[in-house]
């Protein structure tokens, strides 16, 4: 409608242009057109207020959150986990027929699928307990219900890293050795039994090894904006710098199979990483593949037809599929309202499994033939009960903060919040330092959402994805410009004309916790109320306390943070908001997981111990059976309803009942 009334608009405007002589008066009619189409583009652009149906917890969290993890044998299957039990189990998705098959039936434990052991039906999946991340690998077989911890070392973690060549070994990045040091370990897929591959006695993280097993990838934490990158060589036994000396980061994404190539990506001498292309025997590196925003990877398929290429596009995926002897790109469907979030390439090479994601669903799972073109959508991920119409599809925005610097967001505004139907707000703080609130499904601001509060998911300074310089500019700073940033963010909520600016409060996790805590803490009369889940609360505990198998980055974080054991401590101190505690005024909700090895249960003990003192509202949730982060949809839901109880009861200007 919007287009046939602006062609009409432009057609008539345009012939009193041409007829008219007169100068002056021309000049007035272009205004006039201009103005015209500006007021019924506005019109257009802001959808009337509605009312939308809303959800229980229950109902907006009884999704499916499902993870591929790669096609079986004759590629008419796939190796998925999903959460449809309440807790990550793995299944076999069938590509036939859309329909699962469960492959464990864990009441306890989250079970997170690896792979198809190769050219067999069975199949490995990964586990810790509790959360602890101490996880291990295991071995099952459909026909029966033998496990095997093909891990089976005490108090260790351990990760997948790949197949050999000839699909008879197991690459394993394990700590079992030693706590603090991650080697490579192989494992003969007969006998399981290990061989060491690659000893770490430095600290370096493996990070890749090539197909005939004679050259290893290894990166060093310097910074959290510098690393290098070297290329060890098992034969010499000898180590090749990759990186220089500059203030970069470099990340091996793969070799070629001939041990002639590797590729990684640096942002050496730019803002944004790039990919390039280095010739192992002549030492050259070529810059094959850039972009405006931060190319995050690649990856090579089974025989090097294709290889694919990530970017990181504000604060959204994009995926490019090229082929990989030409460098010819290759048209990948267009998926209405979907962003691809991951692509696997199947061994055949003929078809693609492809993640996709919207601000609006959970993540689904395509499969795309790629010689007819076809595509067929495997899972339906959304709960049936929920109507997408009556969720808020995410938009990027930007605000300028205390110092005039552009600060990017990630927004959600209620279907029904106008001027007349003035809502509350809240600013969401992501986890880091360094992370990136991101265009995605995220059922709890969804939630949020949908009962009524906006959200402005702020990226501030210090967030990835935005150039180096943006990226650096918290380090030795944090709980200040950051913080700041926040605030600012607070102030473009409350200039909204439908919100109710004396109704703005503060979210976050992780790190986003501590700034939920240093907000309420330092800047006392911003927010209303504090969301904080497993927050930082002493800066100095936490650092002292990093996991050992954290080593070869705690130097890198000593060096943004400050490094506890030194005159650092001070400033550590004052930026901690438990030492603050006495200044908190305003309500507080605090979640935790007893078994989180990140930040210390005693961290929000403490804090909620010390703000009580205060004689102000403060709330607590423990977990007994969650770590960093919570996984299990039971306590999904008891989180999600307890914030909008918190929200209902001490932030909005007139209460509501929740749902």
């Amino acid at each position: 409608m919007y287009t046939s009334y602006r062609i009409i608009i432009l057609f008539i405007f345009s012939l009193l242009i041409l007829k008219t002589s007169n100068s002056m008066f021309k000049t007035r009619l272009i205004m006039l057109a201009c103005l015209a189409l500006a007021v019924l583009a506005s019109c257009n652009s802001k959808e009337k207020a509605r009312m939308p149906k809303q959800f229980t917890a229950e109902q907006l969290y009884n999704n499916l959150s499902v993870g591929a993890a790669g096609f079986s044998a004759d590629e008419s299957k796939i190796l998925v986990d999903n959460n449809a039990t309440g807790i990550y189990n793995v299944f076999e998705l069938n590509i036939a027929d859309t329909t699962y098959k469960p492959l464990t039936h864990s009441k306890k434990e989250s079970f997170f699928a690896v792979d198809y052991l190769p050219g067999s039906s069975k199949y490995i999946y990964s586990a810790d307990q509790g959360g602890n991340e101490n996880s291990h690998l295991y071995l099952a077989n459909q026909a029966d219900t033998l496990v095997r911890d093909i891990t089976p070392w005490p108090n260790s973690a351990n990760s997948f890293a790949g197949w050999s060549a000839d699909k008879k070994a197991m690459y394993v990045t394990s700590n079992q050795r030693d706590p603090k040091f991650f080697d490579i370990w192989k494992l003969d897929t007969l006998t399981w039994k290990p061989t060491l591959l690659y000893q770490n006695n430095e600290g370096l993280d493996p990070a890749g090894v090539s197909k005939s097993e004679r050259y290893i990838a290894l990166v060093k934490s310097i910074t959290t904006d510098k690393n290098e990158l070297y290329l060890y060589d098992q034969k010499t036994k000898t180590s090749k710098r990759l990186s220089n000396d500059n203030e970069a980061t470099w990340n091996p994404a793969g070799f070629e199979k001939n041990d002639s190539i590797m590729y990684y990506t640096t942002n050496d001498g730019s803002e944004f990483s790039y990919l390039v292309k280095y010739h192992i025997n002549s030492g050259k590196a070529e810059k094959i593949f850039e972009d405006k925003w931060d190319v995050a990877g690649m990856s090579l398929s089974e025989n090097e037809k294709y290889h694919t290429i990530f970017v990181n596009e504000d604060g959204k995926n994009k995926i490019l599929l090229f082929d990989h002897a030409t460098g010819k790109t290759v048209s990948l469907p267009e998926i209405k309202d979907g962003d691809v979030l991951g692509v696997t390439i199947s061994p055949s090479e003929k078809k693609l499994l492809l993640t996709v994601g919207s601000s609006t669903s959970p993540a689904n799972l395509y499969l795309y033939e790629i010689e007819n073109k076809t595509l067929k959508q495997l899972t339906s991920t959304l709960n049936p009960e929920v109507d997408r119409n009556d969720l808020v599809q995410a938009e990027v925005v930007r605000f300028k903060s205390f110092d005039g610097l552009e600060i990017p967001a990630i927004y959600y505004k209620p279907l029904q919040a106008d001027k007349k139907n003035k809502v509350g707000a809240l600013v969401y703080v992501h986890g880091g330092p360094g992370g990136q609130s991101r265009v995605g499904f995220s059922k709890d601001i969804q939630y949020l959402v949908n009962h009524g509060y906006a959200v402005l998911a702020v990226n501030n300074r210090g967030s990835s994805g935005y150039g180096k310089s943006f990226y650096k500019m918290d380090n030795r700073d944090h709980s200040n410009g950051d913080l700041k940033d926040c605030i600012y963010g607070k102030k473009w909520l409350a200039s909204q004309d439908y919100i109710d600016s004396t109704a703005i409060g503060i979210l976050g996790g992780s790190y986003g916790g501590c700034m939920v805590l240093g907000a309420l803490a330092f800047h006392p009369d911003e927010f209303k109320v504090g969301v904080d889940l497993f927050g930082v609360a002493n800066w100095l505990r936490t650092l002292r306390s990093i996991p050992p198998y954290w080593e070869s980055f705690r130097k890198a974080l000593y060096e943004e943070m400050g490094d506890p054991n030194t005159a650092d401590s001070v400033r550590l101190k004052n930026i901690s908001p438990l030492f603050n505690y006495q200044k908190i005024t305003k309500p507080l909700l605090v979640f935790q997981g007893a078994n989180d090895v990140r930040v210390l249960p005693v961290e929000s003990d403490e804090i909620v111990a010390g703000v009580k003192k205060n004689g102000v509202p403060v709330e607590y949730v423990v977990y007994p059976d969650e770590g960093h982060g919570f996984t299990k949809k039971a306590n999904q839901v008891t989180t999600a309803k307890r914030i909008i109880q918190f929200l209902d009861k001490y932030l909005r200007a007139k209460p509501q009942a929740a749902s």
